[in-house]
């Protein structure tokens, strides 16, 4: 065998590198993850793209295709808790995760790879509010992260699912949880946590994305040391809630991560007066510092648990004349905002479902709630009739964007609730909530739920389609006109999205809680979702359907026939 010379060695390398291109870092760079929502090969991101617009460019899949849409493989996910989390795509591997473990399938048959499980302590689950769930994932540079229920941040091998680095983000003891999905920004994965109901204080994380190495924390209540302090009195923050447990947006231009803070603890407001900056509000962070920003409170002082969490999609709209770079929110408190995403200007906000009391409207510069007679009376200590219920106007399960038809598709819900302010003390890793509720069921009334499409400027509705039990896992859209959501009784539907007509359904083995994804896959368009009932619904809406529906969580992947896919 001959031997190359060390300058022969370079040279071969610096040709090879000259033909094939240089070599790429394992697994989806930034760069990737960016593109990710204009390269539907893979699925990279939460939300098919830093933007989280849930919108696919792809069209084989369209409204004349999608009544042969068929199975063709199935996965068992050895879990009988809730399946909320969202399915990734790299490279001809699916990954999936649950609360307990990591999977990867080969794409295409459905393959197993490899499984990655945790363990936990049983004592730990009483920390959880609404059932044991996991959320997503994100793909970067040869690792799957994730987070997990005892709040580790974890980074497993792409290829072998081996454990790569984890850190401890907070003590379960304490009421925290993670339930979320990590956003990788600028190098930088930044997570968040649930537990705003128990009395903790809430944050945002930033972890080196190589090495696992904690970069900042931004408290989510603010503190004396913080400007915005003096909207708590006396040491309230330090038990305020404000949760960040759904994931936040990327804009990589503005180097800007956007994300949802929850509802101030405990829900009884007089016992902490003031607007509780930063709950029931957007955040605009410096993804490599955590440096604020800008911020927006849509409901100061929150008694009603509006939260503030649900998805912030970015887009490009023509407003006023101009083209304004923006945020869309569909808030659970019933008004829809637009706010610009730059500076956090609001532009608008409107009221997005039929029956709202708590307020009268907003105040048109600065879009602060105008309290109603019967939220008064509620702080008054009166028992009331709130609209909409505190699952909100649209609970967590992410909306989507199309560009196309400039539409917002969501799964909305009209709901009440009996509601009580009470009186409560904190005690560490007990619920801290002050408040009785009863959600109120109509009898031969209207659905509790709807899939909607929103005119995001006005708020106004373009079409719905009433669904009883209420929609709750999130939808997704595509260039084949096409509008995917999962229902609690299992179906995977379709409908057309201009005008709402359902075109197909398929019922999966268990309720579908979580969002579905698109893909390419071999010149052919793939559907894929996760299924298994559980969650905040199926624990605490007492729908007689729901007790029929079999419990089990399975993965499973459609696509076309090849006749069908022209």
């Amino acid at each position: 065998m001959r031997v190359l010379p060390n300058w022969g060695v370079a040279a071969l390398t610096m040709i090879l590198s000259l033909s094939c291109g240089a070599p790429r870092a394992a697994g989806p760079t930034q760069a990737d993850l960016e593109a990710d929502a204009a390269t539907p090969q893979d699925v990279v991101t939460y939300g098919l793209g830093l933007n989280v617009n849930r919108f696919s460019p792809l069209t084989q899949i369209n409204t004349r295709t999608v009544g042969k849409l068929a199975p063709v493989w199935t996965a068992d996910l050895d879990d009988d808790r809730g399946q909320e989390a969202q399915p990734l795509v790299h490279d001809g591997v699916l990954y999936a995760i649950t609360h307990k473990s990591t999977f990867a399938f080969d794409a295409r048959t459905g393959k197993p790879l490899w499984r990655h499980d945790l363990a936990y302590e049983k004592r730990m689950f009483r920390a959880v509010c609404c059932g044991p769930v996991a959320r997503g994932m994100v793909l970067y540079e040869g690792k799957l992260i994730r987070q997990t229920l005892d709040n580790r941040v974890l980074a497993l091998d792409m290829k072998t699912g081996k454990e790569l680095w984890t850190v401890q983000a907070a003590d379960w003891q304490d009421g925290y949880t993670m339930t979320g999905a990590p956003l990788l920004a600028n190098g930088v994965v930044v997570v968040g946590v649930a537990g705003g109901d128990m009395g903790v204080r809430g944050f945002l994380d930033g972890y080196d994305a190589a090495s696992g190495k904690k970069l900042w924390r931004f408290w989510t209540t603010a503190g004396p040391d913080d400007p915005a302090g003096k909207t708590w009195q006396g040491d309230a923050y330090l038990h305020g809630g404000g949760a960040t447990w759904l994931p936040g947006s990327y804009d990589p231009k503005l180097d800007l991560v956007y994300w949802g803070i929850g509802n101030p603890g405990p829900w009884n407001a007089t016992v902490r007066p003031g607007d509780n900056l930063y709950t029931d509000s957007v955040v605009a962070l410096r993804p490599t510092t955590g440096e604020l920003v800008w911020h927006y409170q849509y409901t100061p002082n929150d008694t009603f648990d509006y939260d503030g969490v649900n998805e912030l999609i970015q887009a490009d709209l023509a407003i006023d004349g101009r083209q304004r770079q923006v945020i869309l929110n569909a808030n659970r408190n019933g008004f829809f905002y637009v706010l610009d995403r730059a500076t956090g200007e609001l532009l608008r906000a409107n009221q997005f479902i039929d029956n709202l009391n708590w307020a009268t409207g907003l105040d048109p510069k600065s879009g602060r709630p105008i309290l109603s007679d019967v939220a008064h009376a509620v702080l008054a200590g009166e028992e009331q009739v709130i609209w909409p219920s505190n699952i909100g106007g649209k609970n967590w399960g992410p909306a989507s964007f199309n560009p196309r038809t400039g539409l917002v598709y969501l799964n909305g819900f009209e709901l009440s609730m009996n509601y009580k302010l009470m009186n409560a003390s904190w005690r560490r890793g007990m619920m801290y909530v002050a408040a009785d509720f009863s959600f109120r069921l109509p009898e031969g009334g209207p659905p509790l739920g709807y899939l909607r499409a929103i005119d995001p400027l006005s708020g106004k509705r373009v079409w719905e389609v009433p669904y009883d039990p209420p929609p709750n896992g999130g939808t997704l859209s595509t260039a084949g006109d096409l509008v995917f959501t999962g229902l609690m009784t299992g179906e995977l539907v379709a409908h057309h999205a201009r005008d709402g007509k359902k075109l197909w359904s398929h019922k999966t083995g268990s309720g579908i809680i979580g969002p579905p994804i698109t893909y390419e896959l071999d010149g052919q368009q793939h559907v894929a979702v996760m299924s298994g009932i559980g969650g905040l619904l199926a624990l605490y809406l007492p729908h007689p359907e729901l007790a029929k529906v079999p419990r089990g969580g399975s993965l499973t992947v459609f696509r076309l026939p090849a006749a069908g896919a022209n």
